[in-house]
């Protein structure tokens, strides 16, 4: 039986990055050991594609969770409520189909796992989806620890 595991709709060739594009991995679409569970957090939030970037403020996706950091995107609207409300039916997800992984698309204001950029720098942080999951219990690794991972056998 195949293992669920959260995987970031992007990186399985899904157009729902902000530009309309996708981030596809296919590495993700040849693994016979997991069935990947496809989650766009910033759609699940109610956000369309294709939509303006969206930018932290003030922290990364852990400061977003506590009220001291916002998302503002492009075009100056605060869409801090939809990445909340995204990282919530993503928690939702984990626990409907019993995934207790994520793999996620590094730098992401939402799946970023590592780095994310928060007032136009790059810095060691977390998305709001990600923290979200991590703080429920899920492990999260992005698609470049996914790669490497898999080339080792999994």
């Amino acid at each position: 039986m195949r293992e669920p595991v959260l995987v970031s709709a992007c990186l399985l060739g899904v157009r729902c990055r902000y530009d309309g594009d996708t981030k596809a991995e296919e590495l993700l679409l040849e693994d016979s050991s997991i069935l990947p569970i496809p989650i766009c957090p910033e759609q699940l939030g109610g956000l369309p594609t294709p939509r303006p970037a969206s930018n932290l403020t003030g922290g990364d996706g852990r400061d977003v969770i506590k009220g001291k950091a916002r998302i503002i995107n492009d075009s100056g609207v605060d869409v801090t409520e939809n990445f909340i409300r995204g990282g919530e039916q993503a928690c939702i997800l984990a626990g409907i189909t019993g995934a207790m992984r994520a793999i996620l698309k590094d730098k992401s204001p939402s799946c970023g796992t590592t780095r994310v950029k928060v007032s136009g720098r790059w810095i060691k942080g977390v998305g709001v989806a990600a923290a979200m999951l991590e703080d429920i219990g899920i492990k999260i690794i992005n698609e470049q620890g996914y790669k490497i991972k898999y080339k080792r056998g999994k």
